[in-house]
């Protein structure tokens, strides 16, 4: 090796050993880095956790609900199609807690070998102790109805004249009476007992059990298939949000935006498949503008209340934001108001103030419909064929300025609606996308 070789490695160990120097002074302000970040995402998650199963305990009392519910059925109150299984032979059984609030209990269940949910409608059970001997004083307010004595022509009459102040006075309310009776009689002898009579009326009170009822014809809504006093089972819906995926609500909070829009991406449905839910979609808009049983409205548009079967037929997975036209009435009746936003039912049902008078008028400033295609931007835009993309965005855009005027809701609203649909059947119909 000549002399200039060795000077030059000498050097380079040098630089090496310099280097080596710097790095060690600088390891110690790295470790404090990391292990203060290492710290906040512990302090973090911890915290996430904390509030997470902080709150289980509120939103999740499936046992309080079903031991209220039996104790009732052993005293006689109440009776349903599912009160023997739940009760006596625990062929009825709840498993995992969906609950988003205390009075709202939801979970996932399985009756005879089938998965299905359950939902209990006792709420005010849950603001107080466990005691069973303050369940009669609750039972007198909630099970109040019908009383001993009532006649069946009187138990009729009670239903019709509840219909109409629910529904509206509309002409086929007679056959909702006749399925109703039906329902209510378990044992189906012709004759509805005490029991039966009071579990249906309490069930009724409910506004989707309601709902459920009076859109039991159509095929976008869960099918009811039984209960027990106020608790009732429908089917289950495999995905309870467009999306396919529904984060939790604690994770979907201290996640960034960018990042819970690209999972929900992600996890969406091929564009051909979203095609045909957004048209089920549409189809019940359509079937609750100008239903059999009068008019419905979505005062809580989120894209968590909508989902899919396995085979991408839509379904209505939370109906308990969907309200009637005569709730809106009432809600909006001598309101007083200052502005537009003082008349708002729910989320997304909102009127229109006068000024004048202070008080809400009843119209809506915006349909079901417009609501619906400001959710179907981002879920159907994205992964839209280039061909096709820009005259999607052009009818959503239109779709989404349509207010609630009735001169502009029977001629608008069933022609954009109809465009929509035209326009996605055609291009997952007769091209690589069907």
């Amino acid at each position: 090796m000549s002399w200039i070789d060795a000077q030059s490695l000498l050097t380079r160990v040098g630089e090496s050993k310099t280097r080596g120097h710097r790095f060690k002074k600088r390891l110690p302000g790295v470790k404090v880095k990391y292990l203060f970040l290492m710290w906040l995402g512990i302090l973090l998650g911890s915290w996430v956790l904390y509030m997470h199963y902080s709150s289980y305990s509120e939103l999740c009392r499936g046992h309080i609900c079903q031991m209220i519910i039996c104790d009732r059925y052993k005293k006689g109150i109440i009776s349903g199609s599912a009160c023997k299984d739940l009760c006596e032979e625990n062929k009825l059984q709840f498993q995992q807690c969906l609950s988003s609030s205390p009075v709202n209990q939801v979970y996932g269940g399985v009756w005879r070998g089938k998965e299905v949910i359950i939902k209990c409608g006792v709420e005010d059970a849950f603001k107080t102790d466990l005691n069973l001997e303050s369940l009669p004083r609750r039972d007198l307010v909630l099970f109040d109805k019908p009383t001993r004595g009532t006649s069946m022509e009187e138990f009729k009459e009670m239903l019709l004249t509840f219909l109409k102040a629910s529904l509206g006075d509309q002409q086929s309310l007679g056959n909702l009476v006749t399925r109703i009776i039906s329902m209510a009689d378990i044992n189906q002898d012709k004759k509805v007992s005490l029991a039966e009579a009071k579990s249906i009326w309490a069930l009724l009170q409910l506004n989707e059990f309601l709902l459920i009822v009076s859109l039991h014809e159509k095929e976008h809504t869960a099918r009811l298939l039984g209960f027990c006093g106020d608790l009732y089972i429908t089917e289950k819906v495999p995905y309870h949000s467009l999306h396919s995926v529904k984060m939790p609500p604690f994770l979907k909070a201290v996640l960034p935006s960018m990042v819970v829009r690209s999972l929900n991406r992600w996890f969406a449905p091929a564009w051909s498949k979203r095609a045909e839910i957004t048209i089920g979609l549409l189809e019940f808009v359509e079937e609750i503008f100008h239903g059999t049983y009068g008019s419905f409205y979505i005062c809580d548009a989120d894209l968590g209340n909508i989902g899919h079967n396995e085979k991408y037929d839509f379904k209505m997975v939370n109906l308990r934001k969907v309200v009637t036209e005569m709730t809106l009435k009432d809600f909006y009746k001598g309101r007083h108001c200052e502005h537009n936003a003082d008349c708002t039912h729910g989320k997304d049902c909102m009127a229109t103030c006068d000024k004048l008078a202070k008080q809400c008028n009843t119209e809506l400033i915006q349909p079901n419909l417009a609501k619906i295609c400001g959710l179907l931007q981002e879920y159907l835009l994205y992964g839209a064929p280039t061909d096709f993309r820009d005259e999607l965005q052009k009818h959503l855009q239109t779709c989404m300025k349509l207010n609630g005027l009735a001169s502009q809701m029977e001629v608008h609203h069933s022609l954009l609606l109809n465009n929509i649909k035209t326009i996605l059947w055609k291009k997952i119909s007769h091209t690589k996308y069907s």
